[in-house]
């Protein structure tokens, strides 16, 4: 079985340039992260804030922590710190929320909306009208502790790689027609979207991080 460094460097050497791996190490012990890191990767994804901010306090300093799975208004304090992205901002709340403990860090912290792709109802995310109000609202002009830095989605779960593409490529879409609201406090830089089944695919159609974990790790 391939190490964790030959998986990365295998990845790695298959994305394109503006493609940057994200390592998603949602329950992976200290140990194995390390691993991870000393093979050159340090951009870590992690669904849960606790879990994270355990792994951030115990961990070398230079890694990027992103925040990945779907957030609670309460454990926004707890990261507020450090995390680097925030992909899944899924309501208007929740941005205000983050603005409001970025300011006490005196930090800005830069987010992804996080828009609903998929055809399965367990996964979250923003419908392009509930994303176009967020971006469009007068009130976000107010929160200057946070970038919208782009889009982030999860494709369904199929094997249909035709529906796969066609979700992500209709989320580049979106992507490219939001980038006449760009300003100082929205910049449609990054397009959050592909995992260990579809990352490369996601590639194909512009993703400009994807979000691998067994592929790297070994399924759980």
């Amino acid at each position: 079985m391939p190490s964790i460094a030959e998986n990365i460097d295998q990845i790695e050497k298959g994305l394109k340039q503006e493609t940057r791996l994200i390592a998603v190490t949602k329950t992976k012990p200290e140990e194995v992260l390390l691993e991870a890191y000393h093979a050159g990767c340090k951009r870590f994804g992690e669904n849960k804030v606790q879990e994270m901010t355990v792994k951030y306090e115990a961990l070398p300093k230079d890694i990027e922590w992103h925040m990945i799975g779907h957030l609670q208004s309460n454990k926004v304090k707890y990261m507020a710190p450090y995390v680097a992205l925030v992909h899944s901002v899924d309501r208007f709340k929740l941005l205000k929320e983050i603005n409001k403990e970025a300011a006490k860090n005196n930090r800005v912290i830069d987010c992804l909306l996080q828009i609903f792709i998929a055809r399965e109802e367990t996964k979250f995310g923003l419908s392009e009208e509930e994303a176009t109000e967020i971006i469009t609202s007068p009130e976000l002009k107010s929160l200057q502790n946070v970038r919208i830095k782009g889009l982030m989605g999860m494709a369904s779960n199929t094997d249909n790689h035709d529906a796969v593409r066609n979700e992500f490529r209709g989320l580049k879409a979106l992507f490219e027609t939001f980038k006449k609201y760009n300003n100082e406090q929205i910049a449609m830089q990054e397009l959050s979207m592909g995992m260990s089944a579809d990352y490369t695919i996601a590639m194909e159609e512009g993703s400009t991080f994807v979000r691998v974990g067994s592929a790297i790790f070994g399924s759980r």
